[in-house]
Parts: structure tokens; sequence; C-alpha cells
């Protein structure tokens, strides 16, 4: 009952009707009705078997025209939509699918002769493919004389189906070759570039590891290329011996070729070694004549502004220096402290100190200016001095404006009386401080405490 099955399985498949009364028998009676005799058993796996061999023919044919179809719909352009209609029937090998795809490969084939131009460019492009795949010459190309006319008709379209026709087949005797010849290829330009950025001086500034990535990379080509060119070597010796011909690659000896390339990057290694050398060479003969120049980053100048808490820092560092120098006398007499409003600079002249005089050398002061002097000693230390206007001590020994007013008029009508042997005098750096301190103090109308 099984090989019942299995044939009326077949016939639906097959989209078979029972012609023969056996047939009949075997599809429409009963499984009880029906003699299980000898005969009608080996009747049963006859038909079985022929069934099977219809189904596969039929498989085989459907599988024919589907990659016909898909051939020509690429060819002629053929848009999806229209294509998604026939996917059922290139899917199930029934007879009806089968009958479907005769039809549509008739209608193509006519398309494609209203189209021959586009359908002959569309075959050369692939023929240009496969002329690549198999490392086809420049020579070996140009035997194909149809590929380069320009009378488009059905007989060049014909020849140009049989070349591709061809050149697949030939591909796919030698696949395994070519692909390890298209490795090596592949494999040889890698390597070419990481030689290139091994020397490549700007290779250092690089982030993420690349370097070392780079480097591992290239040793690992250094070690596989050998490799790769002893296994190519005995496939292309067994494949000459077989075809008795010689295995060329872009119309030469594929094991020719890679000695040449090998050699041609050792003249290439050693041409920049070369370059490198008379490089240093000239660079050393030109340190030799002129010196070598020694380069150093330079800092480059501030152009901004300096923030205000520097430049008060700045101010405050240098009055403090001014007033320890110009005002270090007064505070180690008085011992107390001077306020006073801001007054210009002294000239610098007045913060340096007198040359030393030996004793007896230069004229004595004049008297009135001596008297002067003393008087401002006098008022320094706190004792009176006639005709000055001084204001009782209070504890901290303070005194007014008053009698600093006095002494300074006194000391200026001398100066005018004396104009004509003011050459003569040389008053000392100390005592010309103190007048422009007084001559300030009276300017800006400021009380001095001293304690």
């Amino acid at each position: 009952m099984d090989l019942k099955k299995q044939i009326t399985l077949h016939m639906e498949e097959l989209d078979h009707i029972p012609e023969t009364s056996f047939e009949k028998d075997v599809v429409c009676e009963d499984e009880d009705s029906f003699c299980l005799s000898r005969d009608n058993i080996t009747a049963l796996k006859l038909l079985l078997c022929q069934l099977d061999e219809r189904k596969v023919e039929n498989q085989a044919k459907c599988e024919t025209h589907r990659e016909k179809i898909q051939q020509l719909w690429d060819r002629l352009q053929v848009p999806q939509e229209e294509r998604s209609v026939f996917n059922e029937h290139m899917v199930m090998s029934k007879k009806r699918n089968l009958e479907a795809l005769q039809a549509e490969v008739q209608r193509l084939e006519e398309l494609k002769l209203l189209n021959i131009r586009n359908v002959t460019d569309a075959i050369r492009s692939e023929i240009a493919v496969f002329w690549e795949k198999c490392f086809f010459s420049i020579d070996q190309r140009q035997a194909f004389a149809p590929y380069f006319s320009e009378d488009f008709t059905e007989e060049l379209l014909v020849q140009h189906d049989a070349e591709i026709q061809r050149l697949k087949q030939h591909y796919e005797d030698h696949k395994e070759l070519f692909d390890g010849v298209q490795q090596w290829e592949e494999s040889w330009k890698l390597f070419q570039e990481l030689e290139k950025k091994a020397t490549d001086p700007t290779r250092f500034t690089n982030r993420g590891g690349n370097l070392l990535k780079e480097e591992k990379q290239r040793s690992d080509l250094h070690k596989n290329l050998p490799k790769l060119e002893k296994k190519l070597k005995a496939q292309i010796d067994a494949w000459e011996s077989e075809q008795s011909r010689e295995f060329l690659v872009n119309g030469q000896k594929f094991l020719q070729y890679v000695e040449e390339q090998w050699e041609l990057h050792r003249i290439e290694k050693e041409k920049e070694k070369q370059e490198r050398h008379l490089k240093k060479s000239k660079q050393t003969e030109e340190d030799m004549l002129y010196g070598t120049a020694v380069r150093t980053p330079t800092k480059r100048r501030f152009l901004g502004t300096t923030t205000p808490n520097k430049s008060r820092k700045l101010f405050n560092s240098t009055s403090s220096m001014s007033s320890a120098t110009s005002n270090s006398t007064m505070r180690s007499v008085y011992g107390g402290t001077i306020c006073r409003s801001p007054v210009p600079r002294p000239p610098l002249s007045a913060n340096k100190c007198p040359a030393p005089r030996t004793p007896g050398s230069g004229k004595p002061p004049h008297p009135r200016l001596q008297g002067c002097n003393k008087e401002n000693e006098a008022q320094l230390k706190g004792t009176p001095v006639s005709g000055a206007l001084l204001t009782p001590a209070s504890p901290q020994r303070n005194f007014s404006m008053a009698s600093v007013a006095s002494t300074y008029s006194e000391f200026v009508r001398d100066l005018v009386n004396t104009e004509s042997v003011q050459s003569r005098c040389v008053l000392s750096s100390k005592t010309l401080k103190c007048c422009l301190l007084i001559s300030s103090l009276h300017a800006s109308n400021q009380r001095i405490d001293f304690p």
C-alpha cells in the first residue's frame, strides 16, 4: 500500500492524469479491492520508477528555465514588480509550472531580439568580469574579436552568449586555483601598504594601538605569503601536467610574476635606504660647514592683560618695597605709623645712596642751612626749637602740621636768600628726602601721628 500512496503523490506533483486502466485502478480503487498479486506489485514498482524519472526530469527542466529567465530579466532590466508575479513558478516544479516557465522564456527571447544592443552590452560586462577573474592577458582578451564589433546582430549576440558560457565553465573548472591567486594578490597589496606605513614618520601620532596591530599584521603576511606561494606552486604544477599547457596570469607564468614582484619590492627598499643615507650625509656636511642649528621651541608671548589680583599684588609689593626703603628711618625713630594719601613717586636719584666722602674734603655747609637741618632734627627728636610753632606733645608724642609748616617756611626763606651760594651747597640725600616728605604732607594737609 505504500507503493500505491507514493504513486498517487507523484501523479499529483506532476499533474499526471491516469491514462491506462492499471493507473486508474491504482488511483481510483480502494485498497481492499485492489489485488496485490506479484504481477501487480511488479507493475506498481515499474510505474513508481517511471514517475520518479519524470519528476526528476521536470525539476531539471524547470531549473534550466529559471536560470535562463533570471539571466534574461537581468539583461533586459525587467522591473521587480513584474518578476514578483512569477514567484510561484520559480519554486514549484509541477507540469503547469514547467509550462509557465517555458512560456516566459519564449516571451523574453522575443523581447531580447528587439533589444539586441542593450543585451549585447550586458553580456560584454559579464565577459569583462570573468576576464578579470581568470586573469586573462590583453592578447587573450583581444583574441575574441566580436567583443569589439559595433554591428549588433542576432549572430553577434549568439557569439557573445557562447563566449560567456565558455568563460564560466573555464572559471568553474579551475576555481580553487583562481581563488588562490586572487588571495595572493590581495595579501600582496595589503603587505605593500603596511610596508609604506611602517616607513611613514607620522605613524607614531596614531592612537588606539593601531601601530602595534599593523606591525603584527605585516609580520604575519611576511610569513604567510611564502607558504601560500608554495601551495600555489604545487597546484599549478599539477594543473600544467594535466592540461599540458602553462598556467598564465595576465599573460605571464604566475611563479615568474611572483618573483618579479618580490624583486621590485627589494629594489624599492634599497632605493629608499640609499635616499635616506644620502639625505643624512648631506645634512652632516651642512652641519660641518655651517654648524648645527639647535631648534628649541620658543615660548609664545603672553598677549592678554593681567588680572586685577595680579596687578594689585604687584602694586602692593612695589609700594611695600619703596616704603621699606624710604620710611625705614622714620619708623625706627618714631616707632609709629604714618597715614598719608598717595603721592607721586620721588625721582630714582633720590633713592641712590650718596658716595662716601673723605673728611675735610669739600666745603662746609652754609650756616643757615645747617641751622635748618638742626631745627628739623630737633623737631624729629621732639625737642623745642625757638621760632617754631609746636603743639604740646601728647602721650603718643603726636605733633600737628603747624610746626612742620613753620619749619618748612623758614627753610624755604633761607633757601631763597642763599640762592647765590646754592651751587656750593651739597645737601645730603637724607635731608632731601625729609624735605620732599614734609612738602607732600603740607600739600595734602595730613596729620602725622607718632607714638
